[in-house]
């Protein structure tokens, strides 16, 4: 299991890379019912990550759009 702190240090695309690894292993199959419901919250917990920067990157260009007053 991967510590949050480290977690808060990934960037998008690092936790991006290791979602769609996460999902290949679960398309794959092949694995115990307790590995497959780990990859999957790792899977939601890595999502979670990817949303923040995603929104964060709006903030920013919406912040930059506007009229400077």
């Amino acid at each position: 299991m991967t510590d949050e702190k480290n977690d808060e240090r990934l960037s998008y695309e690092q936790a991006r890379a290791e979602l769609a690894s996460v999902v290949e292993r679960l398309e794959a199959g092949g694995t115990s019912l307790e590995e497959s419901l780990a990859l999957w919250e790792r899977g939601e917990a890595l999502a979670v990550i990817c949303q923040r920067w995603l929104d964060g990157a709006r903030a920013r260009i919406d912040a930059a759009r506007q009229p400077a007053e």
